[in-house]
């Protein structure tokens, strides 16, 4: 009988064993590692301006499940400076911090490599090998082989976000809504507030039909942003990608000539990420050269920055 009892429990093991490598056992088993992956990694907006307010240490998270993808699966270390894989070529405006702060997010280590736009510096032919637009940001990933180069924020985010597995969700409607939401920023309040920005501040002429043309459309920006967060905690409802393009932008507001007073949920999201840590040392990155920035363009910088083609 003991015997038989043997055999009998080899012979279900080797059944189970054959279950479990079925394609729906396979399926499930990679749905659990994704979604493990997504709650290790994509936390709700406002957990850290709650652990901020109640003054609790933050614990620090398991390393995430290896992405599912053929994107590189190894863990960055918490030392941004240090092995740097990632090199970050900017210099500290909106568009600057957008990447800098994913880098921060994302726990990437990266070195920064300062391009001066106010003495044109991204015409120089080694930024235009890796950025063709002359403009910033652009990174080069070294992790792999040969380097691969990046430019455009939105490009960068994506290539960022699918390399880590951390702020872009892989189910088709979670997906969705970060895309649409980071090209809208991309697409509509970057460059709107840019332009806004440019007529207000830097015109050489006061243009008052250019300056009521952009700041009208910054406004209704902002509004489409106020009703989108009117029942959500962030722009796609868990922090993302999209947020980390346009929170720079938000940083604007007082030099926009907007009142955030007049749209508070946009307020309340914004006041929310200002008290995420990396976010916090991705938007200090450059914290020494903004006084360059702060004084305005001088002759040669708006040569550099609105003549040269």
């Amino acid at each position: 009988r003991g015997a038989q009892g043997r055999e009998r429990g080899v012979a279900a093991e080797g059944r189970y064993k054959q279950r479990d490598r079925t394609p729906e056992r396979i399926e499930r088993t990679t749905d659990l590692r994704h979604h493990l992956n997504a709650m290790q990694n994509s936390p709700r907006c406002p957990s850290y301006p709650l652990l901020a307010r109640r003054g609790a240490k933050a614990r620090s998270r398991p390393a995430p499940l290896p992405p599912l993808s053929g994107a590189p699966t190894e863990r960055a270390n918490s030392h941004p400076k240090e092995n740097p894989v990632i090199e970050l070529h900017s210099w500290p405006t909106p568009n600057g911090w957008k990447i800098s702060i994913a880098l921060e997010e994302m726990n990437l280590p990266y070195h920064p490599h300062w391009i001066n736009i106010g003495r044109g510096e991204q015409f120089n032919p080694d930024f235009l090998a890796i950025s063709p637009n002359n403009r910033i940001p652009a990174i080069v990933d070294k992790s792999v082989s040969p380097p691969i180069a990046v430019f455009e924020t939105g490009a960068i985010l994506v290539y960022l976000a699918e390399k880590t597995g951390q702020f872009l969700p892989r189910e088709p409607r979670a997906r969705a809504e970060v895309m649409q939401w980071l090209f809208w920023q991309v697409g509509g309040l970057g460059p709107m507030l840019g332009q806004n920005g440019h007529f207000k501040l830097y015109a050489p002429e006061k243009i008052p039909y250019a300056i009521a043309r952009y700041e009208d459309e910054a406004k209704r920006l902002y509004g489409v942003m106020d009703r989108r967060l009117a029942d959500r905690e962030c722009l796609a409802g868990d922090y993302s990608i999209a947020d980390m393009a346009s929170w720079p932008w938000v940083v604007t507001n007082k030099a926009q000539g907007i009142e955030l007073a007049e749209f508070p949920h946009v307020r309340r999201w914004y006041d929310a990420l200002k008290l995420r840590p990396a976010l916090q040392r991705g938007f200090a990155l450059g914290k020494e050269l903004r006084q360059i920035v702060a004084k305005g363009p001088d002759d040669e910088s708006r040569k550099h920055l609105f003549g040269k083609r």
